[in-house]
């Protein structure tokens, strides 16, 4: 199991150099977790610069993979990681997501370099 960060989802999305690089990285739906912070931080970004039926369209691929709300268990352990790991808030929730799931983390997001379970794709080029 795959969670996707929303800097990966957003690189795939826009088909960059980086997306391309991440797309064999992309699980299948039934493999992706998508917690609900990632729904709403796509959602937002696809607004902004695709409009609505991008977001309509994202919503809808993800209503096919695990969708997976906040809950009192996985708020607490993302209170504890962001202490520990001085995470924001989304990517707290986004790691905490992961473990609890016994999943990985694809990201482009250099907060997540050095943690644990996580397949760090750097934007920038080796």
């Amino acid at each position: 199991m795959r969670v996707v960060d929303s800097s990966s989802w957003i690189e795939w999305i826009l088909d960059s150099p980086i997306g391309q690089r991440l797309s064999g990285q992309i699980p299948e739906p039934r493999d992706c977790i998508v917690p609900t912070i990632v729904q709403l931080e796509l959602s937002k970004w696809l607004l902004r610069e695709q409009g609505e039926d991008a977001v309509n369209n994202f919503i809808a691929y993800t209503m096919s993979c695990n969708v997976v709300e906040l809950d009192a268990v996985i708020a607490r352990r993302a209170a504890e990681i962001s202490m520990q790991h001085k995470l924001a808030t989304a990517d707290a929730i986004i790691y905490a997501t992961a473990l609890h799931h016994d999943a990985d983390v694809l990201t482009c997001d250099g907060h997540f370099k050095e943690l644990e379970n996580v397949i760090y794709i750097s934007k920038t080029v080796d």
